[in-house]
């Protein structure tokens, strides 16, 4: 339904067009609406008086619930069993004693009409949630993630603490650490190695450094030090993991490799050995899905576009050679342009990239 303001606001523009010249019908079709729908409004006072829809007196149906009805229903609902049930199971509890006052839409809609629609119960009512905010990477130093995991000793209650800082485009591990405790000075050290190592300080555009609500990646001392560092910090929202996906996502493949001792590690030395094999492993010999079965550190040098190229040579080659064999084209070996977290804003991510290809949350 259009509004009077934009309907006028509409017509105004489609008649500046057509008097320069412009068909009404494409005009027409440019802004969204009908030819047919603009001949009725002007035919019919809708530029005026806008739509009169909303104001519609409708008849009231015969088989309508009358007034006594009604307010039986009402009272019903009132009681003190029902005080703190909803409709959609008062109405299968009342069927269930051989009573049948009305359908649970007709009792929402008596409810509604005599303000008896707020929240039932103690529980509190549902809040409306924030749409998470979505970082765009075309590059690498441009967003990263991070977070920090448990790693089991083998003595029982105690742990080791993982911290991981991902690149978001080339899904590299820029950073890491293995500590016997949790503390924020750790994760104040890891993002400045880190910082140092990818050679941030020389960068004009500082990267995004995404995490979790988590106390630790929240401290005071870490805000200090991403303020020094010119690194913008983001965060999930509350109790939503699935905000920082590629780090949970990078964690649960580093619990499911064989390496992974089942029982626990024995020392912190031990932990930190692990962790240094498993992002050995991850950036330079693990060929990752996300990218097209490239290594992190091929996508972060910037090697994947020459790989790729190979490949797809490689396939049109064995095509040619055996063109039986083949009953479509190719595999798709074009590199992984853009990467997003939390593409769930698509206007923003059409604006800002206006066709380039979108990969999505991918493990």
């Amino acid at each position: 339904m259009i509004g009077l303001e934009d309907r006028q606001a509409l017509a105004r523009n489609i008649d500046v067009a057509h008097t320069a010249g412009a068909r009404l019908k494409p005009a027409c079709e440019i802004v969204g609406i009908d030819l047919r729908t603009l001949q009725r409004w002007q035919a019919a006072d809708g530029l005026v008086s806008g739509d009169g829809r909303p104001q519609a007196v409708r008849a009231t149906p015969s088989h309508a619930l009358s007034e006594a009805e009604r307010a039986h229903l009402l009272a019903v609902a009132n009681q003190p069993r029902f005080a703190s049930v909803p409709p959609a199971r008062i109405v299968p509890m009342l069927a269930d004693e051989g009573i049948y006052l009305a359908s649970e839409s007709t009792f929402n809609r008596v409810l509604k009409a005599h303000g008896q629609t707020a929240h039932r119960g103690r529980a509190k009512a549902p809040k409306a949630v924030r749409p998470p905010t979505t970082h765009i990477a075309t590059e690498p130093r441009q967003v990263w993630c991070w977070d920090m995991t448990y790693l089991p000793a083998q003595v029982m209650g105690r742990w080791f603490f993982l911290y991981l800082i991902l690149d978001l485009y080339s899904r590299k591990i820029v950073g890491w650490e293995v500590h016997d405790v949790d503390h924020a000075d750790h994760a104040a050290h890891l993002v400045r190695r880190t910082a140092l190592a990818e050679g941030i300080a020389a960068m004009g555009a500082k990267p995004v450094l995404h995490g979790d609500n988590g106390s630790t990646l929240k401290a005071t001392t870490v805000l200090a030090m991403l303020n020094w560092l010119g690194i913008n910090p983001s965060y999930s929202r509350p109790r939503v993991s699935d905000d920082n996906a590629y780090a949970e996502s990078l964690f649960r493949t580093a619990k499911y490799r064989p390496e992974f001792p089942a029982k626990g590690f024995a020392d912190l030395d031990q932990a930190r050995t692990w962790a240094a094999g498993f992002v050995r492993w991850y950036n330079f010999d693990h060929r990752h899905s996300g990218i097209r079965y490239v290594s992190p550190a091929q996508r972060h040098a910037g090697d994947d576009h020459a790989i790729l190229a190979a490949r797809h040579a490689l396939y049109l080659s064995a095509r040619e050679r055996n063109p039986a064999r083949w009953s479509g084209d190719t595999r798709n070996w074009t590199p992984i342009g853009v990467v997003t977290l939390n593409p769930e804003r698509d206007s923003i991510i059409k604006t800002h990239l206006a066709g380039n290809d979108i990969q999505p949350l991918a493990a």
